[in-house]
């Protein structure tokens, strides 16, 4: 309640000055008219809908008010100016002397290979893994009405499928981690009966395996126990109010070849529905160990999500931020020539997920790579967050990222859900409008040869000249040299 007490002094003093006014002197009233109208305001902030910060923090919230009036996701607009003063280009989308039209309906990108019997059509952006804990339920409830609305996807993270996912009608990847939230049995390992009674749910139409993300690869995710209420304990059997860390490893598969025979499994157990996994890329060799398992099994996921080391996250080590893995230019490159390399491209989509906030970066990372973008920022942004920083403290001023439900109520379900849909439809709409620019109205029409990088003064190459692109199959055939090394050392059945 502390953060009412400036409201309340102001009232306080603003009644004195008025009473002082009317049995002392007029001259009162020079105090007592501002203290008035701030009051009168206070007021105003208290019972307004539109600013979460305002209704939390009455008054005292108007001093970080342009920070939500940032041009950009947290307007909802899919925009983002320049900075000052950037002239000096880094990279570059290829316009045409012969653009075209843009494409009249918003495309999508059909996720499921032949193992698959529930294909579902993916947007091109979608809400990327936040889980109920990190988020409130409010702000979840919003994301996922604003997906309902626009017709995209929202991850539920791995924190669970709680009711908050389920209640706004949204289509739902539900993201399993090493912790197993969601269907998780009384050891702590994986529930087969309980995933099965929940994946068959209509609102779960993919399941993804998270392996690591670009927060903190190689570490567990992080509750702070001053956001783990009793619902949330309940939803991830654990300790109220005790921190939550996942593990580093999944406890169900200890090689590639397990890993793609539990994905298989899940599959199975999800009625056909795509199923797939999440990491951010550290060894090439690494992935490739994966996908000679894939090869030797003749099974595949339907999709991978690709997270860079750029990606952020409330609560893990800022130590780990951007350190630890590849960045999700590199890892999506890594990951498209190695299934191309084996022959599988085609029938594996891949997702990026890491600082997507733009129209122009849905394209570039068609352009590296990927079949469609998730993005996390931006969307909370949309839901109403105003960047304080607080995430890991449950004392959010905006209601987003707190499980004080005090502060949670400031956060207008409906208005907020119109947002994220608004964001997401003209941050689309703007990827459609650049590809046009470009002479595509397909996004599988984006290429390499589409996306140019200075690399130094006066020069300038595009992603088709920077990289090496293998050829469908190349890595069976005979690897060129540049791959001969890490295809040789890699194992299916070892990760080491």
């Amino acid at each position: 309640m502390r953060r009412f007490l400036p409201l309340l002094l102001v009232w306080v003093l603003a009644t004195g000055a008025a009473a002082a006014s009317l049995t002392r002197s007029p001259w009162w009233w020079l105090a007592a008219g501002p203290l008035l109208a701030a009051a009168g305001l206070g007021a105003r902030d208290l019972l307004q809908r539109r600013r979460p910060v305002l209704r939390n923090h009455p008054l005292v919230g108007r001093l970080r008010y342009p920070v939500e009036r940032v041009p950009g996701p947290s307007a909802g607009t899919g925009r983002r100016e320049p900075p000052a003063g950037d002239t000096d280009v880094y990279e570059y989308l290829v316009p045409s002397l012969r653009p075209v039209e843009p494409a009249g309906e918003p495309p999508l990108v059909r996720v499921g290979g032949p193992d698959c019997s529930q294909p579902y059509d993916m947007a091109l952006l979608n809400v990327s893994a936040m889980s109920f804990g990190a988020l409130s339920s409010r702000a979840v409830l919003a994301l996922n009405r604003g997906a309902a609305l626009g017709r995209f996807a929202h991850d539920t993270g791995e924190g669970g499928l709680s009711e908050h996912h389920l209640r706004g009608g949204g289509d739902l990847v539900w993201e399993i981690g090493t912790g197993y939230f969601g269907c998780r049995g009384a050891d702590g390992g994986f529930d087969a009966r309980e995933f099965a009674d929940k994946a068959a749910l209509p609102e779960v139409r993919c399941v993804s395996l998270k392996l690591s993300q670009g927060a903190f690869p190689g570490g567990g995710a992080v509750l702070p126990g001053v956001k783990v209420t009793a619902e949330i304990a309940q939803e991830r059997k654990v300790a109220v109010g005790a921190t939550v860390v996942s593990p580093p490893f999944h406890r169900v598969f200890a090689t590639p070849r397990e890993l793609v025979l539990f994905l298989a499994r899940l599959r199975g157990l999800a009625g056909g529905k795509p199923t797939g996994f999440k990491l951010c890329v550290g060894s090439r060799r690494e992935f490739l160990a994966v996908c000679r398992a894939m090869v030797a099994e003749g099974l595949t996921p339907d999709f991978v999500v690709v997270d860079g080391a750029e990606g952020g996250t409330g609560a893990g080590p800022e130590e780990s931020a951007g350190q630890l893995g590849m960045p999700l230019t590199q890892g999506l490159v890594t990951v498209h020539n190695a299934l191309v390399g084996v022959g599988l491209r085609d029938r594996i989509r891949i997702g990026a997920s890491g600082r997507v906030a733009t129209g122009s970066d849905v394209v570039t990372r068609l352009a590296q790579g990927a079949d469609y973008t998730n993005a996390a920022r931006a969307m909370m942004r949309a839901a109403g967050c105003a960047g304080a920083l607080r995430c890991h403290t449950g004392t959010c001023p905006s209601g987003v990222a707190t499980q004080d439900p005090l502060r949670a109520r400031a956060l207008d379900v409906a208005a907020k859900a119109r947002q994220v849909r608004r964001y997401q439809q003209e941050t689309v709409r703007d990827a459609l409008r650049i590809m046009a620019a470009m002479g595509i109205r397909e996004p599988a029409g984006v290429t390499p040869s589409h996306l140019v990088r200075r690399t130094g003064p006066g020069t300038f190459r595009s992603y088709a000249e920077l990289y090496e692109w293998l050829a469908p199959g190349e890595l069976l055939a005979g690897p060129p040299q540049s791959w001969e090394a890490d295809w040789k050392a890699a194992d299916p059945d070892s990760f080491g």
